[in-house]
């Protein structure tokens, strides 16, 4: 039996058509198998490589540290009690000198009179009350009369005391032990009454004075320990006797006041120096100084690596520097601190790490 022609042509197609597929998906399976074989033959993706150092937790006692200056717990303008005119300055300006020692004197005038004379009046209202009182006890004197020799001697004594009260304030005096630092008035000069001899302070103890942030100051207690280092080589140790309650308005910190021996008088007050404060023990970690970095907000902190061999960025604040590097407290347990390319990786980010020699 003859096929047709049209059937032969359909069946030719149907033939081309089932050998263009089954090339088609050979090729197509080639090109995949190609693509995975290629896919698995290229290099993973770089990661970036830090450098770490492995920091151990201690416990570590925290100073606060500021900038400071010496001052004279005392300092006292002495001034004359009494009008006068000044007759001598024994005390030399800038020495030492003890409470009671006289800065300046004023003329006596005539008041070393006016005390002899008290002191006669008195001496003759003594007597006066004593034959007074043996007469009373004969019964030649009446209890009023004895009474009122009494009230006479009482008032000669204090007029007495008056006298010598005027007296003693011809001579200004010091009212506590310390340095004559400025004389004002010089022989000759008349003082009124409130006007001044001369300055004096007090230096032995001195004080450490400074201001430290809001954030530093509820750490400090009174009684602390505190050291200072001057600016003209001394060393002062002492303890904190007084921490503001209320910050200065224009600057927002508290001031600080910490009592240090000054033996010998060796430091003068207004002297500039570093003041370190005892404020507690805590854990610390000791880092490199060029480990610090700032996050995107502009704070101040440690980036480190986690177990994930994930950065992590964490806020730290410097407790104190030293030669081997700074100590900071903010990190939780021991922690590997990035030291090399910190600045260069983000939170988060996976990186490869390698320990720092």
């Amino acid at each position: 039996m003859r096929i047709k022609s049209q059937y032969v042509f359909v069946i030719a197609l149907i033939g081309i058509l089932v050998v263009a597929f089954t090339f088609g998906t050979l090729f197509i399976k080639g090109d995949k198998k190609s693509e995975s074989e290629a896919k698995a033959k290229a290099p993973a993706a770089k990661m970036f490589t830090v450098q770490v150092r492995p920091t151990p937790e201690v416990a570590r006692e925290y100073l606060v540290t500021l900038r400071g200056r010496t001052e004279a717990p005392r300092s006292v303008v002495v001034r004359s009690e009494t009008a006068g005119t000044v007759a001598a300055t024994p005390t030399v300006e800038g020495s030492f000198v003890r409470k009671g020692a006289i800065l300046c004197r004023l003329n006596v005038d005539a008041r070393q009179a006016t005390l002899d004379q008290a002191r006669a009046a008195m001496r003759s209202r003594q007597l006066q009350q004593k034959a007074s009182a043996e007469l009373a006890a004969k019964g030649y004197r009446s209890e009023t009369q004895v009474l009122q020799d009494q009230a006479n001697l009482d008032q000669a004594t204090a007029a007495a005391r008056q006298a010598e009260i005027a007296l003693a304030q011809m001579n200004i005096r010091a009212p506590f032990d310390g340095v004559f630092d400025k004389r004002d008035a010089e022989v000759g000069s008349y003082l009124a009454p409130g006007q001044a001899c001369g300055t004096l302070i007090e230096l032995n103890p001195i004080l450490l004075v400074g201001d430290v942030p809001e954030l530093e100051a509820g750490r400090l207690k009174v009684g602390a320990a505190a050291s200072a280092a001057l600016t003209t080589g001394q060393t002062l140790s002492g303890r904190v006797r007084y921490v503001a309650r209320d910050a200065d308005p224009q600057t927002r910190t508290y001031r600080v006041e910490v009592v240090a021996g000054n033996p010998g008088m060796s430091a003068r007050s207004g002297l500039s120096g570093t003041i370190r404060i005892a404020a507690g023990v805590g854990a610390a970690h000791l880092v490199p100084v060029s480990s610090l970095v700032l996050d995107s907000a502009g704070k101040q902190g440690i980036r480190t690596v986690n177990a994930a061999n994930r950065v992590v960025f964490a806020p730290v604040t410097v407790l104190t520097e030293t030669p081997e590097g700074i100590w900071i407290s903010g990190l939780q347990g021991d922690a590997r601190v990035i030291t090399v390319g910190q600045s260069y990786v983000g939170e988060g980010q996976e990186v490869r790490v390698s320990v720092a020699r």
